[in-house]
């Protein structure tokens, strides 16, 4: 790639900016500031024109890719299209100028949504206590956790085990290790779904949740659900629902009508914003009342009861009122405190929110509805030209691999994924879940159209041909991108994102 940084683009004298003259007198700014905040050297900036500065980022904007440019088919990450109309809704002047150290009493609107934003999400799961405040999915994961061991604390039960299907997504574990749980791995069985046997033999009262992501992440609802809370629930454990695949069942069946325990949803793939490379997020959680008293601090009051008056509604204090407006609660004392500054990420918040109205309850069934098909059909079509480890009815996204190309003509996933940028598309995730081989994981999402979905099965069945007739033609994949094939582990540990002349 020959393009050039903008310091490499720098001319000293030339500006991009044309200030007015002042209208006031002129001040001398070691008198306005103390001498340690203000540099010693001038900062070294690029100077470049108007037009350069245009003509640079314009260029780079270009060689971007998201799914306002093409089909973006990102098994578990959800990359699917975000209305426009949540993005100047949570821009308005009201919403962006709110300072989180302002009085209750002036952010009367925001406390609103936040309230309305968790009755919502206590409705859509079936569950008792939401909180809002996790910044992202993982961030769920961990609060969800510290909720339960918080429990099993305040019950003098030293459970020191979660258990984990092997299907899970990489942050479980993680999420586990860092509330002070060892994780225990669970095997799948042959149909995709979690081996009973398995979980019963790891079972036991030092088990304190199993983390369970419904539906999995190979697409696919575990047909033994029921059996499988029944174990974990008999053996004084939780069920910990890891909500990243919420899209599938929204409006459709409730994670209470499973018994699940503890759920996060990730607003910013289920409910409308646009992410990627680690953010914006945000993963609230919902808990049974029976965890409620545990959830963080703050949660928000409504208008109904007693003014700094926090009352419980039966279910742990976690929904208290206020006769005179809507107030942070932070009188909670079995919370697990404050597990972040000030009350979430409000713009996703707000999102969600607007996601949620505009879509009603028939809007996010039929979501759900379209996402599962959408992903069904694209499994179906291309079944006869990659193999299907699981070959059932799938959710809202579905794993094939590339195990025929790999044996037959040398031909691997990442080749694939890499021949799929020169015709246009962005790849689907790949070599993930774990358990299958060679994995491609797409996820269509619900909206797109089936003309979108019929050319990309078009193409990928192309490259499937092209991988039996001209194997390395996949193999040097890409040729016209910016540049061809990095080498990934030299791209990753030598890294060069810093200037210096």
């Amino acid at each position: 790639m020959n393009d050039k940084l903008i310091f490499e683009e720098s001319s000293p004298g030339r500006s991009a900016c044309a200030l007015p003259a002042l209208d006031v007198p002129a001040q001398d700014i070691n008198k306005l500031l103390p001498p340690t905040v203000l540099r010693q050297t001038p900062a070294d900036l690029p100077e470049v024109d108007e037009l350069t500065l245009v003509r640079h980022y314009t260029n780079l904007s270009r060689k971007n890719f998201g799914v306002d440019s093409g089909f973006y088919p990102l098994g578990s990450c959800t990359m699917k299209y975000n209305p426009k109309v949540n993005e100047t809704l949570c821009g308005l002047t009201g919403f962006a100028q709110l300072h989180p150290y302002q009085p209750a009493s002036t952010v009367q609107g925001i406390l609103r949504i936040m309230y309305e934003l968790g009755e919502y999400l206590k409705e859509i799961s079936g569950l008792d206590g939401v909180s809002l405040t996790p910044a992202a999915g993982a961030h769920g994961e961990f609060t969800g956790l510290k909720v339960i061991h918080q429990y099993f604390k305040k019950h003098n039960d030293k459970r020191t085990k979660v258990l984990i299907p092997d299907s899970a997504h990489g942050t479980n574990p993680a999420s586990g290790a860092l509330c002070g749980f060892h994780a225990v791995e669970v095997k799948s069985d042959p149909h995709g779904n979690v081996d009973i046997a398995d979980l019963k033999a790891k079972m036991n009262n030092e088990v304190a949740a199993l983390m369970l992501t419904i539906p999995n992440t190979l697409g696919l609802f575990d047909e033994h659900i029921a059996e499988i809370c029944q174990i974990v629930h008999d053996g004084g454990g939780f069920i910990y629902m890891d909500g990243a695949n919420f899209n599938s069942i929204m409006g459709i069946t409730k994670p209470s009508m499973v018994c699940v325990d503890v759920l996060h949803f990730n607003l910013h793939k289920t409910f409308s914003t646009p992410h990627g490379c680690g953010g914006p997020g945000s993963g609230p959680i919902a808990v049974t009342a029976k965890l409620t008293p545990y959830l963080p601090v703050p949660t928000v009051s409504s208008p109904r009861w007693g003014l700094n008056q926090p009352i419980s509604d039966g279910l742990g204090a976690i929904v208290t009122k206020d006769e005179n407006g809507y107030s942070l609660n932070y009188d909670r004392p079995d919370s697990i405190g404050q597990i972040k500054g000030f009350f979430g990420n409000i713009a996703v918040l707000i999102r969600a929110y607007v996601y949620i109205r505009m879509m009603g309850p028939a809007g996010l069934k039929k979501a759900s509805q379209m996402a599962v098909l959408n992903a069904n059909y694209v499994m179906a079509q291309l079944k006869q030209h990659y193999h299907l480890q699981y070959d059932r009815h799938c959710m809202h996204e579905c794993v094939l691999d590339a195990t025929i190309q790999l044996k037959k003509f040398g031909v691997r996933t990442l080749d694939i994924a890499k021949r799929l940028l020169d015709y246009g598309y962005h790849p689907p995730t790949i070599y993930f879940p774990l358990i299958v081989h060679e994995a491609l994981m797409i996820e269509p999402t619900e909206t797109e159209s089936k003309e979108t979905l019929d050319e990309f099965i078009s193409v990928m069945i192309a490259i499937a041909k092209e991988a039996e007739t001209t194997p390395d033609v996949v193999k040097t994949a890409p040729t016209s991108t910016p540049v061809g094939r990095l080498d990934e582990v030299k791209a990753a540990r030598e890294l060069r994102v810093r200037y210096t002349k």
